[in-house]
């Protein structure tokens, strides 16, 4: 944790998906005032007609979902902002239409994060972490 699964409505080669994660991870590291190296990103390329937005009045619509596992406490324009900066990178990196890009965020406390590097459990969120705690995401 945090973790961002993205899944899209194509296919792309590796150095798309490891640029579109590079890309994640600085949107993630500025706006959510952390270190990036606890950021994983698993990319679903599932490929033409792999992802649909349904709708009431018709067929549905090729879109995007991305999903970001976080620790609460960030104020709803910080995830906002973060959303929004996601959406824009996939529109930019992938031409997606941005209406048909879909964020949802699922909050955890820091002991529901386990990494073997901070040797347990990650810590709650307290606030600008960047700089001396950057092993904290």
């Amino acid at each position: 944790m945090p973790s961002i699964q993205i899944d899209l409505p194509l296919s792309t080669p590796v150095a798309a998906k490891q640029a579109l994660a590079q890309r994640f991870g600085e949107i993630y590291g500025e706006i959510m005032q952390v270190g990036k190296d606890l950021l994983t990103v698993s990319v679903h390329d599932l490929g033409d007609g792999g992802v649909w937005r349904c709708h009431d009045d018709g067929p549905p619509t090729p879109s995007a979902l991305i999903m970001c596992d976080i620790r609460s406490g960030r104020p709803v324009q910080t995830r906002a902002r973060l959303a929004q900066a996601l959406i824009d990178a996939c529109v930019e990196m992938f031409g997606l239409d941005a209406l048909w890009v879909k964020v949802e965020f699922t909050q955890h406390s820091g002991d529901e994060m386990y990494h073997p590097h901070l040797a347990g459990f990650n810590t709650d969120w307290t606030g600008d972490e960047r700089g001396a705690t950057a092993h904290r995401a």
